[in-house]
């Protein structure tokens, strides 16, 4: 089946790793750019293993296994690297170069490659080179201290704000740009995408609030925390959950109008000290009815209101039906495509492969001898 999408023609070289580096591939694949991920011979521990077809994030791409601790493995990767457009890995600073793959050696051989690189902490500064995960990027990007409730540690967002969001969207965003450069000017250029960056990035109108003095660094005091009885999630009598994001005045006054909410001078939105009550009070009164009965008043109106859907609910919803944001692949229901292109459209194009599955059929269509890679096997160098 031919790869379909804005990115088709497009050729990239993926170093396996885990986190932001296979989402950048993933969201990069979907779009239809050719991608080779370069897995080890040797199974390195990183990650939580499952099931190739479970494995969402490493969709689209066919699998080279390969011995990177072989000189002959590093060859082959620098001869996948001449035919690419970009290179993305996601080691710590330093390891590709030990390994022989790093941007000078890379761009020497391939002048106009985009070279993307993802880490926590960035190339250089102090942190670099130590270990992390995405609570710790986000921690210190001033990112998780706001989340959660008051008077308790903060609340990990699961690893949506550093790992993907401020990680792997970011270096995809990073290398399209790149690429679209050096299509101008015929040279290529490393992109250090860095997760506390990201991050930082993502806080830009939290931090451009907090220097206006509109927004605490106490949790749950402030207008998108939790804080406003208007912009919160309430539990329902059958012990289900809404969300109600009434900011502006208009959407507050219909929020007012269709559920009952007492409020007669209409000053609790705006007045702070008022928020807490306001929340116990509107806590109880949602709590009057059942999730699908709140739906029924409120769905669809410009309260600013959904339902808050668990994982298992999520893709039955008729909104997400409609729009087709999930799909089902081999029997693993997984997030669509996104976003959508009217005309370049893009697709999953593969389910995602097994360690070394395609070996051999890649290597053989970027243009290696068969012979060649028959002796690459015997000599351990391929899996």
């Amino acid at each position: 089946m031919a790869a379909s999408g804005p990115l088709v023609g497009y050729k990239i070289v993926e170093l396996a790793g885990i986190g932001p580096n296979p989402m950048c591939a993933m969201m990069l694949a979907d779009m239809g750019a050719e991608i080779v991920r370069i897995d080890r011979t040797v199974d390195a521990g990183l990650g939580i293993n499952t099931e190739a077809k479970f494995r969402v994030l490493d969709r689209g791409r066919r699998s080279v296994a390969v011995n990177l601790k072989d000189e002959r493995g590093v060859q082959t990767v620098l001869k996948l690297v001449e035919q690419a457009d970009a290179l993305i890995e996601g080691f710590r600073p330093g390891v590709t170069e030990r390994l022989g793959l790093g941007p000078e050696v890379c761009m020497k051989i391939n002048p106009k490659l985009v070279y993307g690189r993802i880490t926590g902490w960035g190339q250089d500064g102090p942190l670099a080179s130590a270990a992390g995960h995405d609570i710790n990027y986000i921690s210190l990007a001033g990112a998780a201290y706001p989340i959660g409730v008051a008077d308790s540690p903060p609340s990990p967002p699961l690893n949506l704000v550093g790992d993907f969001g401020g990680g792997g969207m970011l270096l995809a965003l990073g290398v399209v740009a790149a690429l679209l450069e050096a299509q101008k000017s015929g040279v290529g250029q490393i992109v250090d995408a860095a997760m506390t960056d990201g991050v930082a990035a993502l806080m830009a109108a939290i931090y451009g609030m907090h220097a206006a003095g509109i927004w605490t660094d106490d949790r749950q005091a402030n207008i998108l925390d939790g804080g406003a009885h208007f912009y919160n999630s309430y539990e329902t009598s059958d012990g289900k959950f809404i969300s109600i994001a009434s900011i502006e005045k208009k959407f507050y006054e219909e929020l007012l109008q269709l559920t009952g909410f007492v409020d007669p001078d209409h000053q609790a939105h705006a007045d702070r000290k008022q928020w807490r009550v306001n929340k116990e009070k509107m806590a109880s009164m949602i709590k009057e009815k059942t999730r699908d009965e709140w739906c029924a008043i409120l769905e669809g109106t410009d309260v600013c209101f959904a339902p808050v859907l668990s994982m298992s609910e999520a893709p039955h919803h008729p909104h997400n039906i409609a729009r087709e944001t999930f799909t089902e692949v081999n029997g693993v229901v997984q997030p669509s495509p996104a976003p959508k292109f009217s005309r370049t459209k893009s697709k999953i194009q593969s389910s995602p492969s097994s360690v070394g599955e395609d070996t051999r059929s890649c290597l053989v269509d970027w243009g290696f001898e068969v012979s060649d890679v028959d002796d690459l096997f015997e000599k351990g160098v391929l899996k």
